[in-house]
């Protein structure tokens, strides 16, 4: 990559979104985080060594007029596209509530649909659209139906639109259980370390990813 080349990091304030944005700007590129909280863009953005090369920009994805505004401010020239942001309200399905299934919506369904619609134009050949799924679209557990439907969802949406899209190349990845802060979210210290190595325990690396 260099300077001309530009990827917009939806997500890119925390977790594998600000990984991603650190890679990139190591290897030359120049970078444009969004997400949802200007504090954590500007404690991002403070921490990423990016100097000139490196802009961010408060959006939620959910919205089709700040994802459009987004890619305004992000130019003409967008190479890449990478979106980690996830907003999945887990609990019994009984207890969610019409809000909550809109939050999943929003974030999963109807933000990578915005993001392709205002990114795909902007783009040629050779560049790509990455969103990151979840094993939840394949293993679902109690209390995650909808991380279930909108990871599933959002897969066969990203089929289709890799058929359309091309030669821009669309692809969905589902990392399977990473160290990133959503798990500070979830649970307190002690049971967050307790699940993790529960799980890592049933992996063949017997252990947990890190972004």
């Amino acid at each position: 990559m260099d300077s001309t080349d530009i990827v917009v990091v939806i997500g890119g304030s925390s977790g594998l979104g600000l990984a991603v944005a650190r890679r990139c700007l190591t290897d030359g590129a120049s970078v444009v985080i969004a997400g949802r909280s200007a504090e954590r863009l500007a404690a991002a953005r403070a921490g990423l060594a990016g100097g000139g090369r490196l802009r961010a920009v408060t959006a939620d994805i959910g919205d089709r007029g700040q994802v459009a505004a987004l890619f305004e401010e992000a130019g003409s020239l967008v190479r890449h596209v990478v979106v980690t942001a996830a907003d999945l309200p887990y609990g019994p399905v009984g207890e969610l509530t019409e809000a909550d299934v809109m939050r999943a919506v929003r974030s999963k369904f109807l933000g990578p649909y915005f993001t392709v619609q205002e990114a795909a134009p902007r783009m040629t050949a050779g560049g790509s659209i990455t969103f990151t799924s979840g094993i939840a679209a394949y293993r679902p557990a109690p209390g995650g139906s909808l991380a279930a439907t909108a990871n599933g969802g959002l897969e066969s949406m990203v089929r289709a639109f890799a058929l359309e899209l091309a030669p821009i190349r669309v692809n969905a990845v589902s990392p399977g259980w990473v160290d990133t802060p959503i798990w500070d979210e979830l649970a307190t210290p002690a049971a967050k370390q307790a699940r993790l190595s529960e799980l890592a325990a049933r992996l063949p690396a017997g252990r947990i990813g890190t972004p």
